[in-house]
Order: C-alpha cells, then sequence, then structure tokens
C-alpha cells in the first residue's frame, strides 16, 4: 500500500548475554518510518539508541541478540531472515555513518578504494563505473578536486571531510533509509552545522528517509519531523518535534529540555537531572526512571506505565499524566495506538 510505512519496528527487544547475566538493552521499541520523513531518536548514553539501530541493521555485537519483536522493511520481515538476505539489504536499502569516521575508514587504503569497494560490493557497476560513481559522490557531499582526494588515504583529511567522505559511501548506492549514529558528536561546532545542513539538503534532494540518534537536542529541533525519547531501552515519548519540544509529557523529556541553555539562562546555571542510569542488568517492577525524578509517586516505584496517547501526534509512558487527567476530569487511554504509532 502507498501509505504504508517504509519502516515497521514492533515489540522489539535485542539484549546482550555477558557473564554477569542478561543486559536487556531494548525493551519493548515500537515505531514506523514514512518515506522521506525524519525520525530523530534521543537519550543520554545507554539508552538504547544505538543498540535499536544495530538491531534494525542486524550488526549487533557476537553477545547481542534479538531476543524478540518484529522489524519490517517495505513489507520484508528482517528479524530471522537470515545473513543472506541482510547482505542485500545493508548499503542497498539501509546505510548506516557512524558516531567517528577515523575509525570507520580504514586508514592503509585509499579514500577512492574504500568508496569503490562499497559500490563493486553492492552494485552490478564495472570498476570503471565505480569509480565514476565514486567521485560523483564526493563532488555531491562538496568534497573539493574529487579525482584528487580518491588517491588521498583518511589520515590526509579533516575531521568534517572524512564524515562528508561517510555520508558519500552511505548514500552511494542510493538506500531507502540513511541511519546516521551521533554523525556531528567528534565535530566541531561549526562543521557540526555544514555537515547537518549537508545531510538535511541530501534528504531532500534524494528523498530518502532518516533515523537521527544524537543526544544533542539543538540537532533534533533542526532536523528532524518526529522524535523518540528513549530511556533505560524503551520509548518513554513519542511525537512530532513541535510536541515533544513545547509541549513535554514525560519527566525525563522535560528534564532533558530544561538542560537546554537558551538566551534566558544566560549566565545562570543549568538544571541537571540528578542521579545516575539504572543498572540494565536489574530493571526495576516500575518506571525506570522513577529513582531520578522529582515528581515520583508511589506507584510510580511499584507498577511501569503503559503507553499513553496525549494527542493524534504525541504518546507518552508517564503517571503524572494520568494525575493531570483525574485532577482535570478527562481520561487519557492506555496502549490506544500502538499499532498505528
Amino acid at each position: 500500500m502507498a501509505n504504508e510505512p517504509l519502516l515497521k519496528v514492533r515489540d522489539l527487544h535485542t539484549s546482550f548475554f555477558t557473564p554477569a547475566g542478561e543486559v536487556k538493552a531494548v525493551n519493548g521499541v515500537s515505531f514506523n518510518l514514512d518515506r522521506g520523513k525524519v525520525l530523530g531518536i534521543v537519550g543520554e548514553s545507554g539508552s538504547g539508541k544505538s543498540v535499536t539501530a544495530y538491531s534494525i541493521m542486524q550488526i549487533l555485537a557476537g553477545t547481542g541478540k534479538i531476543v524478540s519483536g518484529s522489524i519490517k522493511l517495505d513489507g520484508q520481515e528482517l528479524v530471522g531472515a537470515g545473513e543472506t538476505v541482510m547482505k542485500t539489504v545493508r548499503g542497498n536499502k539501509v546505510s548506516i555513518i557512524f558516531q567517528d569516521p577515523m575509525t570507520s575508514l580504514n586508514p592503509t587504503y585509499t579514500i577512492g578504494h574504500q568508496l569503490m569497494e562499497a559500490i563493486l560490493l553492492h552494485t552490478n557497476r564495472t570498476k570503471e563505473q565505480a569509480r565514476e560513481r565514486a567521485v560523483e559522490m564526493l563532488r555531491l557531499v562538496n568534497v573539493n578536486e574529487p579525482e584528487k582526494r580518491m588517491k588521498q588515504y583518511p589520515f590526509e583529511f579533516s575531521g568534517g571531510m572524512r564524515q562528508r567522505v561517510m555520508i558519500a559511501m552511505a548514500l552511494a548506492c542510493e538506500p531507502d533509509i540513511l541511519i546516521a549514529d551521533e554523525p556531528t558528536t567528534a565535530l566541531d561546532v561549526t562543521i557540526q552545522a555544514q555537515i547537518l545542513e549537508l545531510m538535511k539538503s541530501l534528504q531532500e534532494e534524494l528523498g530518502m528517509a532518516i533515523i537521527m540518534i544524537t543526544h544533542d537536542l539543538g540537532v533534533v529541533a533542526q532536523m528532524c519531523d518526529e522524535v523518540i525519547v528513549m530511556y533505560a531501552g524503551s520509548i518513554c515519548e513519542q511525537g512530532t518535534a513541535e510536541e515533544i519540544f513545547y509541549n513535554p509529557k514525560h519527566e525525563y523529556t522535560k528534564g532533558l529540555m530544561r538542560s537546554i541553555p537558551t538566551a534566558d539562562t544566560a549566565g545562570s546555571k543549568l538544571k541537571p537531572i540528578t542521579g545516575t542510569p539504572i543498572d540494565l542488568l536489574n530493571m526495576p517492577e516500575g518506571c525506570p526512571f522513577a529513582p531520578r525524578c522529582d515528581n515520583a509517586m508511589k506507584i510510580c516505584i511499584k507498577k511501569k506505565c503503559e503507553r499513553m496517547r496525549i494527542n493524534e501526534f504525541h504518546f507518552a509512558s508517564c503517571w503524572m499524566n494520568v494525575k493531570e487527567g483525574i485532577e482535570n476530569g478527562t481520561i487519557l487511554n492506555s496502549k490506544e495506538g500502538g499499532e498505528e504509532a
């Protein structure tokens, strides 16, 4: 169907099995990604953002495993599909940009060799056609003198230029989805802005969908149509970028918003979220954020709140919304929209 989401993730559980026990890195994550849209996944380190992306690509570490759930790409089930199927998916349909381009590029091969290798692996182009495509992609991402750059090694490029090469490599096979795993973290502010502007223009030009994984809410405001806020491997809030920024409904999201520096907070201390993330080896019965929440109630400790519809485009899992609904005489529906969201 034309209006079907490009990517449908349902009740995804991914764990890492260690000598200390099972680390439940992703717990029941569900979301859609529509064609041509930008989805932001935000949260602090260890919240499950990257593991969600790696589960989609099925590039988990040896101890990692998708325990249950469904990942459908354009109607094709990927969970359990096998490595043969995934080899046709990676690069051709879904590509990924990693956080640090220096560790993603092989220092012993030229940029041209690595770009051509990716193109030859995922397409039927000849060596000469692959070279032409590599030069074309470098030009597309605004790398100057692309023919000369093809002969250079990664150490001869700046951090921003290396990230441009990674974007060129990811887009060389024209994927439907580009996953960007904190692509600007290792770059200075000026280069960050250039890379984000480049990704936005390429997304509009090529019509691809993007999953932007970041802890930088400024990036989310600039890039994303929809936002998922993750904590302890679960989605605690989900909605349009406008809803998340101007009407946050989970206490964790509110804490993130309070930590953003603004003109009004100039010269004053920001209010951080107190405490430390929970131990994923010993997940609590209640809301995982409760130990760090200033407004936590008894029920927050004892029982995890179900996903609740705030409005047509906004969902959250926070008992404070139930309390507010009772006080205002309104009703919030739990789990509503679970399949459509």
